[in-house]
């Protein structure tokens, strides 16, 4: 004997609608975020993030990478949050080293859906860089501050204690061609961090010698990231493994929001 259903019309139409409505937000929670803006960090400019650049370009992501003077922390907050504003819509804001205290602040910007943090500062309200690298002592010894006001670092030690794993040519062409970074971008203090209310990822590399490790670990497990960890790798992790973090950057994108 077949059982037959019937629903009477008032109720059918509360089903359609139910199921337009259920099928619509599913789609809007799993879509993908194709706006990526990548924030460099101190004693480099943006074409380290290349590699990253290519991979995500050819998964069809529009990428945009920031060029800030590193001479005052406002500024380079104005000037990433001028790359964002020109988004055509939600971003997934990528911050190494020094840029992720850049991020931290910027990331409040409206159009930000995301933070990944590549081996990078993450301060909380009232911290800043420097003094939670003092908490953390990094291994590196190179640091050389310039009666200037400018901080670099030695370019004979650069290659070891910065670019770990890049290219003996690459990694002095880096030490040479570095840019100096203003000391009091390091000791701004962080307000209002957007980590706090945004999803965050990060990348601990395991062997960086520029920020500790367990720093980085620290400021993965307060702000709930989601966590990957690079064995071996140095504060260039962004160049020397582009495939891993560039996958992190494919996560955050996809994320349900």
């Amino acid at each position: 004997m077949k059982t037959k259903l019937t629903f009477k019309k008032p109720n059918l139409i509360l089903l359609i609608v139910a199921l337009f409505i259920s099928t619509n937000i599913y789609s809007q929670e799993t879509k993908t975020i194709k706006n990526v803006v990548l924030v460099h960090g101190a004693f480099v400019d943006g074409s380290g993030w290349q590699g990253i650049y290519n991979i995500l370009v050819k998964k069809g992501y529009n990428v945009s990478v920031t060029q800030h003077t590193l001479m005052s922390f406002d500024d380079d907050v104005k000037a990433v949050n001028r790359i964002i504003d020109q988004q055509d819509g939600p971003c997934i804001l990528v911050g190494h080293s020094y840029g992720g205290a850049i991020i931290t602040t910027a990331g409040n910007n409206s159009k930000v859906a995301g933070l990944v943090y590549v081996a990078a500062h993450a301060p909380d309200d009232g911290e800043s860089e420097a003094d939670n690298g003092k908490t953390y002592p990094p291994a590196y010894k190179s640091l050389i501050k310039g009666e200037d006001g400018l901080d670099y670092i030695n370019p004979e030690k650069f290659p070891e204690d910065f670019a770990g794993g890049v290219s003996k040519e690459k990694a002095k062409f880096m030490a040479v061609s570095q840019t100096p970074t203003a000391d009091v971008a390091f000791h701004a203090i962080i307000k209002n961090p957007a980590w706090k209310t945004k999803p965050s990822w990060y990348v601990v590399a395991k062997s960086d010698r520029i920020i500790n490790p367990d720093l980085e670990r620290m400021y993965a497990r307060r702000a709930k990231s989601t966590v990957i960890e690079v064995d071996g790798a140095s504060h260039c992790v962004f160049m020397t493994h582009p495939n891993e973090v560039a996958n992190l950057i494919v996560s955050a994108s996809n994320a349900k929001k």
